[in-house]
């Protein structure tokens, strides 16, 4: 029998909301916003915050292809206009203690930023040749020429940190807990990249030998490129998974678990031809999961607090590899009406499952309904026993009453927002990530309604 995930553990209900989707009137996002929103999950009797990933976004403003894996996004400590967020006073001693904390990325991420600001934004492959291969003296010149933008960078990772801390703090003392979001992949334009090129699969000029994407899927009949570069594994084993345990290791310093995104890469993964439109010539590789959780696992000492993202094309060695760590896997309602999909229905769910409503990639659930086809349509609202004015809150009812130990609900349904107030459209680089609650959505009679669907389940 397998150990239970020691944090998800107990039965428990939360919402999924993006930190940057919280309103503008409230203030910055990463302090007074998020602070409130917390109060406002508390006073509905929830338990978990889930988010995006936090770091700087990329193309297209998306937080799953941030150009650090480690750096907080900057753009969550400013206010409405823009404007930067009040500061705090740092000592000296201080900030050298957090330097020497994060010595092992801070220094190539501001550097990074610097660079990238006084070159137009320009990629780093396009940066003069002693940049790009990292001399030594010229990185040393850089950093000294650049000092006023590297120390501003170093500055706002800094607050970023303690306006984190408050957070985390705060939500403690609320008896809420985060759950992070961790993308598999990191972006080709990005300090881990430019800093660390032996660990991934690149030619002599730096660009990817094969790309990221998955086959075609209920998302896209030809597939998702997504671009990012693959890992050299046997980098990696060399050198123990060093990057990644820091990596997974930065991300639980600022969440209670953590939401491996795309887990079944773990096991395996689509490899694209860097020059292919689409993802449809790929070929399935092979990646040493198992060898990483169990170093993981040993560096933390404790099971993980780990949520497998174990959507898309399932195999045995999958699900192997998430049970063999006793992960719980996700269940989404949105598919489970589907022919052949009846596992995905609540009565069917096992205990160490989490289920959502919807996800960030999926359309909101009253954009979802009258999309369907008639057969599919029927079974949901046969199987909800609503009407297409109630699905929002009959589909979050059904997920509140699965077995599953982990019921998460995006913003949007517990609002019954319609296609307008979708997140992200996958295979589309434009127009997502944008939607923003307004400072009068999160009522409080909603917050009553919440916690008494909680309690009842």
């Amino acid at each position: 029998m397998k150990r239970p995930n020691p944090v998800l553990s107990a039965r428990a209900a939360g919402v999924l909301l993006h930190l940057g989707s919280l309103p503008e009137s409230w203030g910055p996002p990463l302090g007074p916003a998020a602070l409130r929103f917390a109060d406002w999950l508390a006073a509905a009797g929830q338990s978990w915050w889930q988010m995006l990933p936090v770091g700087p976004p990329g193309p297209g403003a998306s937080p799953y292809s941030s150009p650090s894996s480690f750096a907080g996004d900057p753009g969550l400590l400013r206010g409405p206009g823009r404007r930067c967020a009040p500061a705090f006073a740092v000592a000296e001693d201080e900030l050298a203690a957090f330097r020497r904390r994060n010595r092992d990325w801070l220094p190539d991420w501001c550097l990074y930023a610097a660079i990238k600001e006084a070159r137009g934004g320009a990629p780093w492959w396009r940066w003069p040749a002693p940049l790009r291969q990292r001399s030594a003296a010229d990185l040393k010149s850089a950093r000294r020429e650049l000092g006023p933008a590297v120390e501003r960078h170093e500055l706002e990772q800094m607050l970023f940190h303690l306006r984190w801390a408050e957070l985390r703090a705060h939500c403690r003392d609320q008896g809420l807990r985060l759950l992070g979001d961790l993308p598999l992949f990191v972006e080709l334009d990005s300090a881990d990249v430019w800093a660390h090129r032996e660990l991934f699969r690149l030619d002599a000029a730096g660009k990817p030998t094969v790309v990221t994407g998955v086959p075609p899927d209920l998302f896209s009949r030809s597939g998702q490129r997504w671009g990012h570069p693959h890992y050299r594994w046997a980098a990696h084993r060399r050198e123990g998974f060093r990057w990644w345990l820091r990596r997974f290791q930065a991300c639980l310093e600022r969440f209670d678990a953590v939401r491996i995104d795309h887990f079944i890469g773990l096991h395996r993964v689509w490899e694209v031809p860097p020059r292919a439109r689409t993802a449809r010539r790929g070929r399935w590789g092979r990646t040493p999961g198992r060898e990483l959780l169990e170093a993981l696992r040993s560096k933390l000492r404790r099971e993980l607090p780990l949520v497998a993202e174990d959507l898309g094309v399932m195999t045995p060695e999958v699900r192997r590899l998430r049970d063999d760590f006793g992960l719980p896997g996700m269940r989404v309602l949105q598919w489970a009406f589907w022919p052949g999909a009846r596992a995905d229905r609540p009565h069917a769910h096992t205990a160490r499952t989490v289920v959502y409503t919807g996800t960030h990639d999926n359309d909101t659930t009253q954009g979802w309904l009258p999309a369907l086809p008639a057969d599919v349509r029927r079974r949901a609202l046969a199987y909800t026993g609503g009407s297409p004015a109630t699905i929002h809150r009959d589909l979050a009812r059904a997920a509140f009453g699965s077995p599953a130990v982990l019921a998460v609900v995006p913003m949007q349904d517990h609002l019954g927002l319609g296609a307008g107030a979708r997140m992200n459209r996958p295979g589309t680089a434009d127009g997502n990530w944008t939607w923003r609650l307004s400072a009068r959505q999160p009522s409080q009679a909603l917050a009553r309604d919440l916690r008494v669907l909680t309690k009842t389940f």
